[in-house]
Parts: structure tokens; C-alpha cells; sequence
């Protein structure tokens, strides 16, 4: 028989940071500090006693408008099979196509994608990098918490060494200050306290225009850094491809980007080195399967953006050698944590994800809304 799925929940929890966070967005005034992370979960119960849980998320803004939308498409998956998901996905999407197939409307779809992948590893008994079928049991992790704009450049220092003492594998700096003389100041601060031998990357986040871009990328040639991360606007990408041909310093982009389309004109236009897609901002693991397989196919190296505890499994099943990146935000909205050794995360072995929401998360829920009622 056919097992189904027989009640879904939705939650909008919000989850506050320890310190205000700003990047250079902030810097150059589009946006203001950030407080706080909206998170949208979704629970999923089959008539069998199968269970499911996904998450998506929200910075600033747009945390209200991700649940409204998840508890308007949320009954349509009750009565069907848990492991059609690529279709369920198309489901999802045609029950709000009216708002379109990216951004918000894809982000609140991310969750109920995950949490039907999580219920289908869990009822095969397996972790979700087993049942996508991995290459490595451990993956590369550089941690970015510590390298924020508003981090005093001691501090910045003491961050960089308290990780890799930690045993995460690299550091990444925000760049993209209104004076680009203090960004080449903190790398090189930091390069020096670190040595040579420490993988480091900094990330503009789309703040610099075409020849600050280029004139930047030049400069930070000297600083041997694994890749320089959103010199440009998102969907700039003629521009971010001539930045790839023209230096030795990889580029990195694709965060910002909210469908699977959107990433494939990215891979067309040669727009990138490290390719960053967030599961969550694209739809969820189906859409995100459809990028690691583009790709891979356009010989791509791989750097998924944010929420480790997600992108691990999927780091972990892309056959080149793929960077994570450590947040430990999230970590007190779960009950488990993350292994990090010798530079690496252990990919967790747990059936699904691994994840159980902690009381602190439900602490946090501001709304719920279960289907059937």
C-alpha cells in the first residue's frame, strides 16, 4: 500500500544574533545591520508514522511573506505520496505560479522540498549524502562568521586564528568598503597573521562596479586567496566572466540567484569559477540537484552558500572537491551538531538530515499553521 502523507505544519521562527551583523551592503547604506534570521519550517507526517523536516530562511526581510505563501500550497500536499518529489515540487509550484518560479514563492517551497528528502532517507534508513550517494565522508569548511565588516581588525585577527585552532579549514573576509584601502588593509593583516599556508577568500557582496571590480581583483592577486566572492552585481554576469578570464584568482557567485534557470544563464555566460548555490534560496534539494548537475557538467568547482547543516550533504555528494561554509547560527535551533576536523566537517551519519528542532526553536516560533487543521 502506498503509504501518504497525512498532515504538514509550517512555522515562521525567528532566530536573533548575538551582535548586530554588517557586511558592505551595510557600509554603502542599502541595507541596515542584521538582527535577526527568519526561519521557516516545515514538518511533514505520512499515515504510516513517517516524518520529515525542512527548513528555509530569510535575512531582513521577507520572513512573513515566506510563511504566508507556505500555508497557502501547504494543503496541497496532503493525501499524496512522500516519494514523488520531483513532482510534488511542480505541485508546489503551479499552486503559486501566479507569483512566479524564483525568488519568495521558490524560498517558501524549499521547505516543504527538504523536508520530503529528509522523510524519504529517513524511511530508507539512511543519512541524505548516502541516499544522494557520496564521494567523501568529510568535506572542506572555512568559517565567514568571524570576518564581518563591523569586527575590529585585532578582533578580525583573533577570529582567523580562533577558528583554524578550532580546525576549520579557511577564513573569509568581508570586503567592499566605500574605501578599498581598508579592505586591502585587513587581508593583508590577516595573511600575515595567518601565514601562507591558510586558505582565505573574501567576498565584495556585489558592492564594487566593473573597474573598482577590476582594479580590486588586482590588487588582492598578491594575497594567493582561494576566490574572490560577488565583486559585482548578482546578474552581472558578462562582468563577472571577464573578471574569471582575466585572473588567476578564482571568482565566486551564485548566492543571491533563486531558480535553477537563473544559475543555468550564470554557467552559460562562463560567470564563474566557484559556483555558490543556496538550496534553500533556489527552491530546495531538487532544484539545487538540476545546478550541481550543470555544474559539474561545465567542470565547475562547488561552494554552497550558508546553512552547513544542510549543505554538507549535498558538498558531500558533488564529485569535485567542494567547500562549505561554517555558520554556527543556526546551531541553536537543532539538538546535534556538526563534527569539524583536520579542516574538514564529517558528514553526519544520522538518518535525513540529522536535525531535530531544540525547545530554544520552538521558544522562538512567532506563528504556526498546521493542514489538516
Amino acid at each position: 500500500m502506498m503509504d501518504k502523507i497525512s498532515r504538514v505544519r509550517v512555522s515562521s521562527c525567528y532566530l536573533p544574533l548575538a551582535h548586530p551583523i554588517s557586511d558592505a551592503k551595510v557600509l554603502t547604506g542599502r541595507q541596515k545591520p542584521m538582527t535577526e534570521i527568519a526561519m521557516l519550517f516545515a514538518e511533514i507526517e505520512t499515515a504510516d508514522g513517517h516524518g520529515g523536516l525542512g527548513f528555509s530562511y530569510s535575512k531582513r526581510a521577507g520572513g512573513p511573506g515566506q510563511f504566508a505563501h507556505a500555508k497557502e500550497i501547504a494543503p496541497v500536499l496532503v493525501g499524496e505520496d512522500p516519494s514523488d518529489i520531483s513532482r510534488l515540487w511542480d505541485k508546489l509550484c503551479w499552486a503559486g505560479a501566479s507569483v512566479g518560479r524564483s525568488g519568495m514563492a521558490t524560498q517558501a517551497i524549499g521547505a516543504f522540498d527538504v523536508a520530503l528528502w529528509d522523510l524519504k532517507a529517513k524511511r530508507a534508513g539512511l543519512s541524505l549524502a548516502k541516499l544522494l550517494g557520496t564521494h567523501r565522508d568529510s568535506v572542506r569548511c572555512y568559517n565567514t562568521s568571524g570576518g564581518f565588516l563591523h569586527t575590529p581588525i585585532e578582533q578580525l585577527k583573533a577570529n582567523a586564528a580562533a577558528s583554524i585552532a578550532r580546525g576549520i579549514g579557511g577564513i573569509k573576509l568581508k570586503v567592499g568598503q566605500p574605501d578599498g584601502a581598508l579592505d586591502i588593509q585587513r587581508v593583508e593583516a590577516v595573511r600575515t597573521h595567518l601565514g601562507d599556508a591558510v586558505p582565505i577568500m573574501v567576498d565584495a557582496n556585489q558592492q564594487w562596479d566593473r573597474p573598482t571590480a577590476q582594479r580590486m581583483c588586482r590588487i588582492f592577486e598578491q594575497f594567493n586567496l582561494v576566490w574572490i566572492e560577488e565583486p559585482l552585481d548578482a546578474y552581472d554576469h558578462e562582468g563577472h566572466a571577464a573578471l574569471a578570464l582575466q585572473f588567476d584568482t578564482p571568482i565566486a557567485t551564485g548566492e543571491m540567484l533563486t531558480s535553477a534557470a537563473e544559475h543555468a544563464d550564470l554557467i552559460r555566460h562562463r560567470a564563474a569559477d566557484y559556483l555558490m548555490p543556496d538550496a534553500p534560496r533556489v527552491g530546495g534539494i531538487t532544484p539545487f540537484l538540476k545546478v550541481a548537475a550543470l555544474a559539474e557538467h561545465a567542470g565547475l568547482m562547488l561552494a554552497p552558500h550558508f546553512a552547513m547543516e544542510l549543505h554538507i550533504h549535498l558538498a558531500a555528494a558533488y564529485p569535485r572537491e567542494p567547500w562549505v561554509e561554517h555558520f554556527e547560527w543556526l546551531e541553536p535551533l537543532f539538538d546535534e551538531r556538526i563534527e569539524i576536523r583536520d579542516g574538514r566537517m564529517l558528514v553526519p551519519t544520522r538518518p535525513g538530515l540529522g536535525l531535530t528542532l531544540s525547545g530554544q526553536a520552538r521558544g522562538w516560533t512567532r506563528e504556526q499553521f498546521s493542514f489538516p487543521s
